[in-house]
């Protein structure tokens, strides 16, 4: 063994998952390394007994089963072809706005996040079922696929969320609570998109046209139809999963099991379903959560180390005496996430912080529920600010080639709706209430 002061376990230890990330080399197989070499050289063979007992507990947990029922809903979901519906209802209503068809892409990108709870399902449903149209008819390629990008990363945020899900049993709080302290914050940050691409497309007509009339000249009673027929199974499905968390009546695994059922139920009304996408969809579901489990083990294994080597103090230590009290805090610890989320995937920057950052949090006085959205809420822009960005990767990889989107369209288009969720911060920092409150209204 060596003895490695709790200073030099955290620098190596940060540090090593900084470099190892500019690599190249996936973020698993650098953290368990890093807790595997590090923790030999601290606690020698008995590192295994330290590793084996926070991974079994994480993946014992009976919480995580809500991972895979909710990845399986989400895949399900895609494969229904629910976003042409909606895409096709909210056309004929919105069109006609200057803008109006990103305006379409948001919403549906909100309405999306309350069913599928995973962003890369999200980005690709409207990349393939809105994105062409927008550019046929003249919109600029940075703003359609900003809202694409920003739209379809709702889905992290607005439950049934994947990342709520996992953050909860690190942190110690109710998945249930986490679900609906989200809901209001993320349809704020969507009315903030809205009002941006609204402003904006007013302010440059060119960029956002109008649909012709001749195009949506349909019924009134038509129009209604439609929509009514995409919304209506959609809230279906969301009563059947949120409605019982807030009314007590089934916590969020059970609550997930009863989406991933109706999400079958949906596919098969559309006419959709076939053994061949059950099949689809248990493949994607087993990959995704194989990627999800890997990533989760491994940042278990390295902050069980990181805080077995003494690094909590360490941290606690430096963060705590910020200048500007509580709110510096608070800042430095919502620079480090900003950061972490520009290089590292967030399933790690949870699992390796969380444990790290609640208690300074809790000694700090903060509310734990609402400074743990506000961490969420950080971590939207991971999805959107470069060079890990995958929010980005995942809309550049689902366009067209046809359609000659480059990065550098994306990257600009996405840029104004990290500044909305800057503001948004702001918005919730100023009333913590928008988070806290509808929380405070569960049935017990």
């Amino acid at each position: 063994m060596i003895d490695l002061s709790p200073e030099m376990v955290t620098a190596i230890m940060m540090g090593g998952v900084f470099i190892g990330v500019l690599t190249g080399y996936p973020l698993g197989f650098i953290v368990g390394a890093l807790a595997l070499f590090v923790g030999f050289s601290i606690f020698g063979w008995s590192v295994a007994d330290v590793i084996y007992t926070r991974i079994y507990g994480i993946v014992t947990n009976y919480v995580l089963i809500a991972v895979p029922l909710f990845v399986f809903m989400g895949v399900m979901l895609e494969r229904s072809g629910i976003a042409e519906r909606l895409y096709d209802a909210l056309y004929l209503w919105l069109g006609g706005l200057r803008g109006g068809l990103a305006v379409v892409t948001v919403l549906m990108g909100t309405i999306i996040a309350a069913t599928v709870g995973i962003i890369a399902a999200s980005i690709t449903m409207l990349a393939l079922a809105v994105l062409p149209s927008m550019l046929k008819r003249g919109y600029s390629k940075a703003l359609a696929t900003g809202a694409v990008t920003a739209g379809g990363c709702l889905g992290i945020l607005i439950p049934p969320s994947i990342m709520l899900v996992l953050y909860g049993p690190m942190a110690g709080i109710s998945v249930g609570k986490l679900f609906f302290g989200a809901f209001l914050p993320g349809f704020t940050l969507s009315g903030l998109y809205v009002v941006y691409i609204t402003v904006r497309s007013f302010l440059q007509p060119q960029i956002a046209p109008s649909v012709p009339p001749e195009d949506r000249r349909v019924p009134f009673l038509r129009k209604t139809y439609l929509l009514a027929v995409s919304i209506v199974p959609i809230a279906i499905l969301i009563l059947s999963v949120l409605g019982v968390i807030f009314l007590g009546i089934a916590p969020p695994t059970e609550a997930a099991g009863v989406g991933a059922f109706a999400a079958i139920l949906i596919t098969i009304a559309y006419r959709r379903f076939s053994w061949q996408v059950l099949k689809e969809t248990a493949l994607v579901t087993m990959r995704a959560c194989g990627f999800i489990f890997i990533i989760v083990t491994m940042a278990v294994a390295f902050t069980a180390v990181f805080l077995g080597g003494g690094g909590r103090e360490v941290m606690s230590n430096i963060i705590l005496s910020a200048p500007g009290g509580r709110w510096g805090v608070f800042a430095i610890i919502m620079v480090i996430i900003f950061i972490m989320g520009m290089f590292i995937e967030w399933i790690g920057i949870v699992y390796i912080m969380v444990p790290i950052i609640t208690p300074i949090a809790q000694a700090a006085g903060f509310d734990i529920l609402w400074f743990s959205i506000m961490v969420c809420i950080n971590l939207q822009m991971a999805f959107m600010t470069p060079p890990f960005a995958s929010g980005i990767f995942i809309c550049r990889g689902a366009c067209d080639p046809k359609l000659g989107i480059t990065m550098g369209d994306i990257i600009k288009g996405v840029l104004p709706h990290v500044a909305l969720i800057i503001l948004g911060l702001i918005i919730f920092t100023i009333f913590p209430q928008i988070i806290t409150w509808l929380p405070g209204q569960m049935i017990r």
